[in-house]
């Protein structure tokens, strides 16, 4: 009876499910990360989201082909298991991807705070930016209790709205420069960009597109599966990268490139004061509000979601905690928890690295596993798979190079997250298959 009521077939359409991935890729992406992308990439940034959304088109094809084999409310977490059965491998993998969205979440979530309190002349330091971040996940935890069809309709509408609002900012900002195809210019502040960290750089964009991977968790709902899957995947991408190009061009256009780097955790709201004065941060603002409330809310929709399906293959450890419900509730919970967590000890910054180096192993797994597991029993092209996975480590590789140099602690902090993972997930497994063979005598 439960999985009847928590999977309806056919419930989301084509539309719907490039709303709830356009949803998630728009939100924290662009509004955290452009000023990031921009410190580390230097005055070409702009140029930078497109090698993102280009290496994220290599990688997406291995989910393309994977939902089409093997369409599943469970996506990457199934795919994981059709590739690695159901080993330390398989929920190691799973769980950093988990954990990536929860990352996401606390990303977005700091975001709000960021973005809100630039409408009450307080500084971005301020206590206020993780209390609010804490507000929101709360409110994005009431509004999944309410269910499916809610959230479908709500991110959809929203999504749309949070798009028209972007591409009105961006246009006005291009406008106000005549259209003018010029780089951020750079005065002496702004520090030098190394090879390194122009490629570093597109682990952060990767980041601002990886949402299109919630649309593969929607997989049995999906109407025609094996066609819109993919569909929605290609058109989520593109649309996008259409408005993080206009975006990035136009906050590159209105603010030099050392006050984007200053202001990097608002370069949308920075950006809109010269281009449209007091009454475009206001706008910028209320946009940020709308994105990122409707980013977490089909965010956390879709980790609890994943989460629940590894608990029901006994991938990974439940506990009730004494909590009422089905496991999808608890594991709503929990996200909320870890991410609120996330939320008052981390900056944007370092949250947002944690997801990228994080979300990069998990990719390269999967692509791997494609490669080598899978090679006889779906058809797909090599080149394109090989390619998504040397394009990932050389990404992460730069990535990794420039924080070890710049903030070690977070490189420290992600690979002790990835080793008690994959050891805990060893131990986990180990003691529940013995736990099951003493069952059987």
């Amino acid at each position: 009876m439960e999985s009847q009521q928590r999977y309806k077939k056919n419930s989301i359409t084509l539309l719907g499910a490039i709303g709830l991935g356009t949803g998630v890729m728009i939100s924290a992406g662009i509004f955290a990360l452009l000023g990031q992308v921009a410190e580390l990439g230097g005055k070409w940034f702009p140029l930078i989201f497109i090698l993102g959304g280009i290496v994220t088109g290599f990688s997406a094809y291995s989910y393309t082909k994977l939902s089409n084999a093997y369409p599943s409310a469970g996506g990457i977490g199934m795919y994981l298991v059709k590739e690695y059965g159901k080993t330390t491998i398989t929920a190691f993998a799973a769980l950093l991807m988990a954990f990536s969205m929860v990352i996401n979440q606390s990303l977005v979530a700091r975001t709000f705070g960021t973005y809100t309190l630039q409408l009450f002349d307080i500084g971005e330091n301020s206590f206020w930016v993780p209390v609010l971040g804490v507000g929101l996940l709360i409110f994005a935890f009431l509004v999944n209790i309410s269910g499916n069809t809610f959230i479908q309709s709500f991110t959809s509408f929203v999504s749309l709205l949070k798009i028209i609002g972007l591409l009105i900012f961006a246009g006005a900002g291009l406008v106000v420069v005549n259209f003018s195809l010029s780089p951020a210019e750079s005065s002496g502040q702004a520090p030098e960009t190394s090879i390194a960290g122009f490629i570093a750089a597109i682990a952060l964009t990767i980041l601002s597109f990886k949402g299109f991977t919630t649309i593969t968790n929607q997989g049995e709902e999906i109407k025609e599966p094996k066609k819109n899957i993919a569909r929605a995947i290609m058109f989520s991408i593109l649309i996008s990268l259409f408005v993080y190009i206009l975006l990035a061009w136009s906050v590159s256009s209105n603010l030099a490139l050392n006050q984007i780097i200053e202001k990097k955790n608002y370069a949308l709201a920075a950006a809109a004061e010269p281009a449209l004065g007091n009454l475009g941060v206001w706008f910028t603002v209320i946009i940020a509000i709308i994105a990122t409330i409707s980013g977490i809310i089909a965010s956390v929709f879709a980790v609890s979601r994943m989460l629940a399906m590894l608990t029901d293959m006994k991938l990974i450890p439940h506990s009730h905690f004494g909590m009422p419900g089905h496991i999808q509730r608890h594991t709503l919970v929990y996200t909320i928890v870890v991410a609120m967590a996330l939320t008052v000890l981390f900056d944007l910054s370092r949250i947002a690295s944690m997801g990228a180096i994080l979300y990069l192993v998990m990719d390269m797994i999967i692509h791997w596993g494609l490669l080598v597991k899978l090679k006889d029993k779906i058809d797909y092209n090599r080149f394109i798979v090989s390619l998504a996975f040397i394009l990932d480590g050389l990404v992460l590789t730069a990535f990794l190079w420039v924080k070890l140099q710049s903030d070690l602690l977070i490189v420290i902090v992600s690979i002790i997250i990835m080793i008690l993972t994959y050891f805990g997930e060893k131990w986990f497994l180990q003691n529940n298959q013995t736990d099951s063979v003493d069952h059987s005598h």
